[in-house]
Formats: structure tokens, sequence, C-alpha cells
């Protein structure tokens, strides 16, 4: 019995594993946040466009010398400006820009890390390193997290208004063009947040999943930021408990606890669908 309590404390024991922890929990709070804005303005994508768009800029602040959040806040910031410039100077539609500006950008990433000599790892670019969390980068995280939790906690109602009707946002006053280019600057700034805990593919996980799964559950938009951000709680926490004891990735270990927790709450959903008319019915009998 001492022996599997011993098991069972030891993540909370090893000082590699409570950096983990913090990391992801601190940058959990507002990709929890935006991930709820991107589901309700349909800018899934876009969290998947500039997570891509950022590893030509981490591979060029690695060769001139620059900390990597540097490179990758500025190409994920090129992103999102370019994608905004293209759709607005253009008759293409908003998801076929995304698709060739971040394929175009991470296809140059790609070619750059190839031809350049480097001991920095690939795997932990796009994978992340949650396990070799440094103390400088619970600072950096820490810092983001905060930055960001502050602009969509105190804008909030101004961008829930701007995500579902800009025209009458912009009619009594709002300041939309610095809504919409502030939340691309908060959502490259916390993919850069996110770079080192889960890497740049794992991050689109965590700028969909939430939402979706608080979607499903609620209507209303205060409830679902708390139901997104305690499924993104208690998601990385038990993922990365879950991968000391088994032994696996910390990160993929969470995006598939998600998965599973979108999946029940689709169910649920169903359910409920398929329950309502069959007690309409029976109340008119």
């Amino acid at each position: 019995m001492s022996d599997f309590i011993d098991l069972a404390i030891l993540p909370f024991r090893l000082p590699f594993m409570q950096s983990a922890f913090a990391v992801t929990l601190m940058i959990a709070v507002p990709m929890a946040l935006l991930s709820c804005l991107l589901v309700l303005k349909g800018w899934s994508l876009m969290g998947d466009a500039v997570s891509h768009a950022v590893l030509p800029g981490v591979v060029i602040a690695y060769v001139v010398g620059l900390p990597f959040a540097v490179g990758a806040f500025a190409a994920g910031l090129v992103c999102a400006l370019l994608t905004g410039y293209l759709k607005e100077n253009s008759r293409v539609k908003e998801d076929t820009v995304l698709g060739i500006v971040f394929s175009g950008m991470f296809g140059l990433g790609l070619v750059l890390y190839v031809k350049i000599e480097s001991d920095v790892h690939l795997d932990h670019i796009l994978f992340g390193d949650m396990l070799g969390i440094l103390p400088a980068d619970l600072v950096e995280t820490g810092l983001i997290a905060l930055a960001a939790t502050a602009f969509l906690v105190l804008l909030r109602k101004d961008l829930l208004l701007h995500a579902f009707d800009p025209m009458h946002a912009r009619a009594i006053g709002l300041p939309v063009r610095l809504l919409h280019y502030g939340l691309l600057i908060v959502l490259s700034l916390t993919v850069v947040g996110a770079l080192k805990a889960v890497g740049i593919i794992l991050s689109v996980a965590l700028l969909v999943a939430p939402g979706a799964i608080a979607f499903l559950v609620t209507r209303r938009f205060q409830t679902m930021l708390l139901v997104a951000l305690a499924v993104t709680l208690v998601s990385s926490f038990a993922g990365i408990y879950l991968s000391f004891i088994i032994d696996s990735a910390p990160a993929p270990t969470i995006v598939l606890l998600m998965s599973g927790i979108f999946v029940l709450a689709f169910i649920r959903t169903v359910w409920q669908a398929h329950r309502r008319p069959a007690t309409r019915e029976s109340v008119s009998r």
C-alpha cells in the first residue's frame, strides 16, 4: 500500500514534473478563453495557421541569435496580418487564404530548418518539450499568459459582440479594427507561450477542443468560458499525471483526454436531442 502511495505522489516531488504542471496550467487559461472566441467566430483554422506559421520565425531567430519567442511571435503576427490583408483586398475566401498562408510559411520553415545546421531538435519545436522546461521558460510563459488573459477577460463583452455581429459593433462605436487585430496579436502571443510546452502542432488542439466542448455543453458565453477553462485545466493536469504513470508523452496524452471529453459531450448532446421529441410527444398525449 505504501508503495502505491509513493508512486501516486512521486510526480509532485520531481522538479521537472512540477515545472511541467506549472507551465501547462499557466498557458491553459488564455488558450481556453481564446478557444471559445475562435469557435464562435469560426476561426478554428486561424489557430492552426498561426501555430504552423511560427516555424520559420523560430528558425530565423536561431540563426540571428534571438530568443525563439521573438521569432515565433513575429512570424505568427505576420501570418495573422497577411491573412487579414489578403481577405480584405481579394475575393478569395478566408479559409482559402488561411490554407495558402500557413502552408506556405510552414513549408518555408521546414526548408530553412533542413538547410541550416543546428543542434535544435525539430521534434521539440513541433511537439514541445514539456519535461525540459527551465525557470526562465516559466517566467516567460507566465508573463505571456497574464497579458493574454487580461486582454481576453477585460474585453470579453466587446470581443463577443464583434464575433457575432461586427456591423453592429462598428455602429455603436466599438473599435472593430483594433479588436480584430488585437485578437490576432493575442492569438500569436498565446501560441508563442505554448510553443515550449506543447509545441506547434499540438497547440492547435488546445485552441479548438475546449471551445468546441463548451459549445456543445452550454449556450451562455460566460458559462462557456468557465466550462472551457475547467476542461482545459482538468485535462492538462490529468494528462501530465497520467503520462508519468503510463510512461507516455504529456502533450499527446492531454490532447487524447480532450478528444475523449469531446466525444462524451457530443454523445450527450445527441442523446438530449433525441430525448426532447419523445418527451414532447408524451406530454401532448
